[in-house]
């Protein structure tokens, strides 16, 4: 266990003298290498992030440092830094260096974070298990034999193993929530356009957030009120100001109407994530909290509508990877067609060229209107469905996975059980809203179990504000 809960606490105790930040970044490095076997990692930045140690030390004992200064935080390989390297975890950007950094990953080194790395995910941020790339697996530190969850499996594993104070991720489809579920920690996917995308390579443009994992609400809401904000980069970015989340964290004590809906409930749920969920729900009854049934009548159309929709833009936005631009080029190529059907065949795995396929497929002349079109139309119900449930209610409980972590290997030859392993976290993609994973117990095997919490658009307050009240009490 680290020395310290949370980066109120670190801080406190730099200043003292308790914990040189140099020491506790070597530690970490340390700690990675004892566990290398996760393979949470693809990058390590040592030089770099013990010189960023000293400064930000320094800082804090003259009373200059920023917010998150000594905060040690890994960077899941989406995002980009200037002259570090920027994969998707996929052989087709083996060897890319980015030639800027992304907002996000800019604002937490004006604040002072020292950057530990970059985490391995799912190619592209394709997946449900991070079982799709080209830098191997990574293992589930509860259990080396699952899955730590997708498709920022890398992040939520550093995390849950304390390889870092926290991790960015970036959540599509459940790809924050779900292996955070998995992996028995913290973790929020924010509304949609509250933090800048500039820097993040797209897989669905309409779909994709950054957000962030960590062990204590304290330093979730810390990070998040600091990438949070309108960006002149990010056209999608929000004007809106952003609340100061930290602060609010003391009226955690605030009590909210919960919605219940049924929809989230039924076959296909483990009995046992379904009795840590009923668990939680009676201890907020008796600390005050009300509940009340919503109803959501499209969710059962969410999953099909996901995957026609994000395998669209997905299929739009990796045509630039062709061989030509950048990144890996075929040399068994005799002319320009072969160069860009050689490149991709090579440089995508399996899932990636599964995808871009479906896109293709439901974007092609006779198929827009049937598939594309329609399920732009479901995507605007099931976000009504989630308006409507928000004028009765604050918040949404639901099971954030049907399962808790499954073993390597059993779902990745089946596609359909991968993707229904979101069932319950696409809707908030779908809708834009903000939804945060809670960790609530552990089943009979000791794997972790997860609760969902959603909320109506840029209202990640209420769900810091609770899942603190969670995490004191529960």
């Amino acid at each position: 266990m680290l020395p310290y809960k949370c980066i109120s606490e670190k801080i406190q105790k730099i200043k003292s003298g308790e914990i040189s930040l140099n020491e506790n970044v070597i530690s970490f490095f340390n700690k990675i290498d004892e566990h290398k076997d996760l393979n949470a990692y693809n990058f390590l930045f040592k030089e770099d992030a013990l010189k960023q140690a000293v400064l930000v030390q320094n800082k804090i004992k003259q009373g200059t440092a920023g917010k998150l200064a000594g905060m040690v935080i890994a960077v899941k390989d989406v995002l980009s830094m200037k002259d570090k390297p920027l994969t998707c975890s996929s052989n087709i950007l083996r060897d890319f260096t980015s030639v800027y950094t992304a907002t996000t990953v800019q604002k937490l080194i004006d604040e002072d974070a020292v950057i530990i790395g970059k985490t391995n995910c799912d190619e592209f941020a394709m997946g449900s298990s991070n079982e799709n790339s080209a830098f191997g697996n990574v293992l589930n530190p509860y259990d080396k034999t699952r899955v730590p969850g997708g498709s920022s499996g890398g992040s939520a594993a550093a995390v849950s193993a304390r390889l870092c104070d926290v991790a960015l991720g970036t959540d599509t489809g459940g790809s924050i929530r779900q292996p955070a579920s998995f992996c028995g920690i913290y973790g929020v996917k924010p509304t949609y356009g509250r933090v800048s995308r500039y820097g993040l390579t797209a897989f669905a443009s309409s779909f994709d957030s950054i957000g962030c994992f960590a062990n204590s609400v304290e330093d979730m809401a810390a990070v998040m009120e600091v990438m949070s904000g309108r960006d002149e980069l990010d056209t999608t970015s929000s004007p809106n100001d952003v609340p100061p989340y930290t602060a609010e964290l003391n009226n955690a004590d605030k009590k909210f109407t919960i919605g219940i809906a049924e929809d989230y409930f039924g076959d296909g749920l483990s009995p046992e994530i379904k009795k840590a969920i009923d668990k939680l729900l009676k201890h907020l009854k008796v600390n005050g909290y009300e509940t009340a049934a919503v109803t959501l009548p499209y969710s059962k159309y969410t999953i099909a509508a996901y995957y026609i929709l994000t395998t669209a833009e997905a299929s739009s936005n990796l045509a630039r990877y062709d061989g030509a631009h950048y990144g890996f080029r075929s040399n068994e190529s005799s002319a320009l067609i072969d160069m860009y059907r050689n490149s991709r065949t090579e440089g995508f795995g399996t899932e990636v060229k599964r995808r871009i396929m479906l896109g293709t497929y439901v974007l092609s002349a006779g198929y827009y209107d049937a598939y594309y079109r329609k399920a732009q139309k479901v995507r605007r119900l099931i976000k009504t469905d989630f308006d409507n449930a928000f004028q009765k209610v604050d918040m949404i409980l639901t099971p954030t996975t049907p399962t808790t972590a499954f073993k390597i290997g059993e779902n990745i030859s089946d596609p359909l059980q991968m993707y229904l392993n979101d069932i319950y976290t696409t809707s908030a993609n779908l809708a834009g809203i903000p939804g945060i994973n809670v960790p609530v117990g552990k089943d009979s095997k000791g794997l972790p179990i997860g609760a969902q919490l959603l909320a109506g658009q840029f209202n990640e307050s209420k769900l810091f504000q609770i899942a603190k009240f969670i995490e004191s009490t529960f």
